[in-house]
């Protein structure tokens, strides 16, 4: 698994309140946006924040944050559903709990999670869409 993280992903309460306080309060670009479930904003070379209705950001990543308690993934993105597999391997023969197998999403992609020691969730995702260009910018 190369050292390298593409999404921070924030389970937040409210999509809509999270977009007015990044978005219209700070005024970060909106990159791509799922109304009221997920808002991506690119934030760094090749880094996407997501902002990702909680429930279903827990549901997919098997968390059970108690109340109160963000909810947060780190992404890591792949070429193919085949190098998912590979990563996924890695990261179990290195120590990690293996959260959720890779599976196909509904929107396309192919992805799994693993815990690291102290419980912190990665995705391991293949999206067909993803595409970072030679300036950082990325496509999704």
């Amino acid at each position: 698994m190369q050292p390298r993280v593409d999404f921070i992903s924030l389970g937040v309460r409210s999509v809509q309140d999270s977009r007015a306080f990044y978005v219209d309060g700070l005024g970060w670009p909106v990159h791509r946006e799922v109304t009221g479930e997920v808002l991506f904003i690119q934030v760094n070379h090749g880094l996407v924040l997501s902002l990702w209705d909680a429930r279903q950001m827990q549901a997919e990543a098997l968390t059970n944050a108690p109340a109160g308690v963000p909810c947060i993934t780190l992404s890591h993105n792949c070429q193919s559903p085949a190098e998912v597999d590979t990563v996924m391997e890695e990261a179990a023969a290195a120590g990690a709990a293996i959260i959720a197998e890779p599976v196909t999403q509904p929107w396309g992609g192919y992805t799994g999670y693993f815990a690291d020691p102290d419980g912190f969730r990665w995705e391991v995702a293949y999206n067909p869409a993803w595409a970072v260009d030679d300036a950082g910018t990325v496509t999704v």
